[in-house]
C-alpha cells in the first residue's frame, strides 16, 4: 500500500535501484551519483515525515504492513503462552493475551489484534473487541496480579465493537469495570498505543503507571471519520476533523495525557519492524525496572493522581 505523500520517496528509491542495476549491468562507476541521490532521499524522508499532517499520521498508523500486537509479542518475548476466554461467553479474537518473558522477566501481555487480509480481519473483527474481550483482558490482569507479574497492554483499535449484541452483553459496563479495576492493580502496568487508539475501546486497557505512544499513532475519543460524519454529516471532512481533534502523539504529550513518545524508524514501524520491536523491548524492560522500584501503594497513588489531574483547568 502506497500513501499519497510517500510517492516522491518511492520514485526516488526506484531511480536509485535503476541506477544500481544499470551500473552492475554495464560495468559503470556511478557510485558518486548514487550516493548524491541517496543523500537527497534521506533528506526528503526526514522532511516529509517531520511535516506530516494529523490526518497523514492517522493514515500511517493504519498501514497494513504495520506490526500488530502478536507481531511484537512474538518478536520481543520468549516462551509466550497465549491464554483464551473470559470464562463466561467465549474467546474474543480481537483481544489477545498471555504470559511471555522479556530478558527472563515474566510479563502478562494483553492487546488488540487486527488481521492483514479479509479473512483475518473478519476473524479478528477488525481489532474491535466485544465485552468478552474486555472481560478476558481483566481476567488476565487479575491473574497477573495474583502471580505478581507486570502487565503490558498494546493498544491498536478503531474502537470497541458497536453492534447491538455487544451492547446487550454489557459493552459499556465491561469497559467501565476495566477502567475502575486497573486503577487498583498492585503490579506495574505499562500501556502502549502501537497503532490506533480510539475511544473507550482503547481506554478499556489503557489505565497504567506509564502510558506511551509510538511516534506515528493516534489516540482520541473518536476517529476522524466518525467525528466528520457527526459534525458535517459526511466523511469528506475527516482531514479537518483530525486537525480539530489534535490526536497525535505530540498532541497527547503536550496535553499531559501520555508519559512518553517512542520514536519509530524513519517512515514508520513497518519500514523496520525488527528495529522497532527491539526498541519497544528495551523501553518495556527499563520501565518495568523503574516501576518495580516503587511500592504497590505508591504506584496506585501516582496512577490515580495522574489520571485525576487530566482535564483539570485552573482559572
Amino acid at each position: 500500500m502506497l500513501l499519497e505523500f510517500e510517492k516522491p520517496i518511492v520514485e526516488l528509491e526506484s531511480r536509485i535501484a535503476e541506477m544500481k542495476a544499470t551500473a552492475a549491468e554495464r560495468g559503470l562507476d556511478l557510485a558518486d551519483s548514487i550516493k548524491a541521490i541517496e543523500d537527497n532521499l534521506v533528506k526528503l524522508k526526514k522532511d516529509t515525515y517531520s511535516r506530516l499532517t494529523r490526518w497523514q499520521r492517522v493514515q500511517l498508523s493504519r498501514h497494513p504492513d504495520r506490526p500488530y500486537t502478536l507481531d511484537y509479542i512474538q518478536t520481543i518475548s520468549s516462551k509466550f503462552i497465549e491464554l483464551y476466554g473470559d470464562r463466561n461467553v467465549k474467546d474474543d479474537k480481537a483481544m489477545v493475551g498471555g504470559i511471555g518473558e522479556i530478558n527472563g522477566e515474566p510479563v502478562m501481555f494483553i492487546g488488540h489484534q487486527k488481521g492483514r487480509n479479509t479473512k483475518q480481519r473478519q476473524y479478528r473483527n477488525f481489532g474491535m473487541a466485544n465485552p468478552e474481550g474486555y472481560r478476558k483482558a481483566l481476567r488476565l490482569m487479575k491473574m497477573a496480579e495474583k502471580f505478581n507479574l507486570p502487565i503490558v497492554t498494546l493498544i491498536d483499535t478503531p474502537g470497541a465493537f458497536p453492534g447491538m449484541e455487544a451492547e446487550e452483553r454489557g459493552q459499556g459496563e465491561a469497559i467501565a469495570r476495566n477502567i475502575r479495576d486497573m486503577f487498583m492493580l498492585k503490579v506495574p502496568v505499562i500501556c502502549i498505543v502501537i497503532g490506533e487508539g480510539a475511544s473507550g475501546g482503547a481506554l478499556g486497557i489503557a489505565i497504567g503507571d506509564k502510558v506511551m505512544m509510538l511516534e506515528y499513532t493516534w489516540y482520541s475519543v473518536i476517529s476522524p471519520e466518525s467525528c466528520s460524519s457527526i459534525l458535517w454529516r459526511s466523511w469528506d471532512f475527516k482531514q479537518q476533523a483530525a486537525e480539530a481533534l489534535k490526536l497525535t502523539a505530540k498532541d497527547m504529550e503536550k496535553f499531559g495525557l501520555i508519559d512518553e513518545i517512542i520514536k519509530e524508524p524513519l517512515g514508520g514501524a513497518h519500514i523496520d519492524p525488527l528495529s522497532m520491536a527491539k526498541k519497544l523491548k528495551k523501553v518495556i524492560h527499563d520501565t518495568i525496572i523503574e516501576l518495580k522500584a516503587q511500592s504497590a501503594d505508591e504506584r496506585i497513588e501516582k496512577r490515580i493522581e495522574k489520571f485525576s489531574a487530566m482535564g483539570v483547568v485552573n482559572e
